[in-house]
C-alpha cells in the first residue's frame, strides 16, 4: 500500500530547507532562499525584515516555518543563529566551482562538497524507515532496482552488493525492461526507485506498476515531498546539494551509495552467517583474474 502522505523532512535545519524547496509555493520558495544565502544575517532579522527581503508577507514567513517543522519564527532565528556558529567554526572550501578555479580548488571543493553529503545524509537519515526496508529486502523473494542516468550507477551496485549474498535482484535502467519486471513483482517482494530529484518519470511509473502488483516500494530520493516518495511505501533520503558542473552525476551518486551502503549492510547482518560464507566464495571465484602478487 502507497503511501498518504510524504515523510517529514529531518536533519539540520539547512538541510530540511533544501529538501522541501520544491514543494513550496513560489513565495515560500523566496523566503527559502534567503535563509539559504545568508543564514546568520536572517538569524538577525525581524519577521518583517526577512518578508521585506524576500518580497513577501509575515504570513508567508510563518507559513515557511510551518513547512520545514519550526513552530514559528523566534525558534527560525534561534536555529539558524545555532547552526550558521557550527559552521563558522568548520568553514567551507570556497562554495561552488568557478569556471577560473585552478585544478588544486576543484580537488579541494569536490571532496568537501562530497563529505559534506556524506555527513548530512547520514545525519538526517530515517533510522527506522532503514530498519524496515532491511526487513523488507531480508524476507523479499526478489528485489528490483529502478534507476535512470547516474541513479543507474546506484542501481547496479545494490544488484551487485545483494547478489553476493545470494538475495535475488535485479536492476534496470530502460523503461521498456522496468515495467514488465514491475508487473511480475508481487506480495512480499521489494521494488527500491533511486532518483536524485524524486521526479524522474520512468522511476515513478515503475514504481506504480510494482505497487500495483502488490510489491513493497521504497524510494531513495532528495526530496521527501516529490512524487517518487509520495509514490513509495518508505522513504529513504539523502542530503546531496548540487553544484556547477556536478549536476545530477557527483553529489548525489555519492549520498545516494552512501544510503544503498547502509542498506546492504543492514540486510547481510541479518543474514549472517550465510552473507559471509557467500562473501567468501565470491571473492574465490574472481581470485584468479587479479594479477600475482596484487593480494
Amino acid at each position: 500500500m502507497n503511501s498518504t502522505t510524504s515523510p517529514e523532512p529531518t536533519g539540520p535545519l539547512l538541510v530540511r530547507v533544501r529538501a522541501v524547496m520544491p514543494a513550496l509555493a513560489p513565495a515560500e520558495q523566496r523566503v527559502a532562499n534567503a535563509v539559504l544565502a545568508d543564514p546568520g544575517g536572517v538569524a538577525a532579522m525581524t519577521i518583517s525584515e526577512l518578508a521585506e527581503v524576500a518580497s513577501t508577507s509575515e504570513t508567508t514567513v510563518i507559513r515557511f516555518c510551518k513547512q520545514i517543522g519550526v513552530p514559528g519564527y523566534p525558534q527560525l532565528r534561534l536555529q539558524l543563529a545555532a547552526q550558521s556558529a557550527q559552521e563558522s567554526i568548520r568553514p567551507e572550501v570556497g562554495g561552488d566551482i568557478e569556471p577560473g578555479d585552478s585544478l588544486s580548488d576543484v580537488v579541494g571543493k569536490v571532496a568537501f562538497a562530497d563529505e559534506r553529503a556524506v555527513r548530512e545524509t547520514a545525519q538526517q537519515i530515517d533510522v527506522d524507515a532503514l530498519a524496515k526496508v532491511v526487513t523488507a529486502v531480508v524476507n523479499a523473494p526478489r528485489v528490483d532496482l529502478y534507476g535512470f542516468g547516474a541513479s543507474a550507477f546506484v542501481a547496479l551496485d545494490l544488484q551487485q552488493k545483494l547478489h553476493r549474498i545470494r538475495r535475488v535482484s535485479f536492476a534496470w535502467s530502460d523503461v521498456h525492461m522496468a515495467l514488465p519486471s514491475a508487473a511480475l513483482l508481487g506480495a512480499g517482494d521489494v521494488a527500491i526507485g533511486i532518483s536524485h530529484t524524486g521526479v524522474t518519470v520512468e522511476v515513478v511509473e515503475a514504481l506504480e506498476e510494482a505497487a500495483k502488483h502488490g510489491a513493497t516500494t521504497v524510494a531513495v530520493t532528495n526530496f521527501p515531498r516529490s512524487p517518487l516518495a509520495r509514490t513509495a511505501d518508505l522513504v529513504l533520503t539523502t542530503a546531496a546539494r548540487e553544484t556547477t558542473y556536478r549536476s545530477g552525476a557527483m553529489a548525489s551518486r555519492i549520498a545516494q551509495l552512501t544510503v544503498i551502503d547502509c542498506l546492504f549492510i543492514g540486510v547481510a547482518q541479518q543474514v549472517l552467517p550465510d552473507a559471509r560464507k557467500a562473501l567468501e566464495e565470491t571473492a574465490t571465484a574472481v581470485r584468479g583474474h587479479r594479477l600475482k602478487g596484487s593480494d
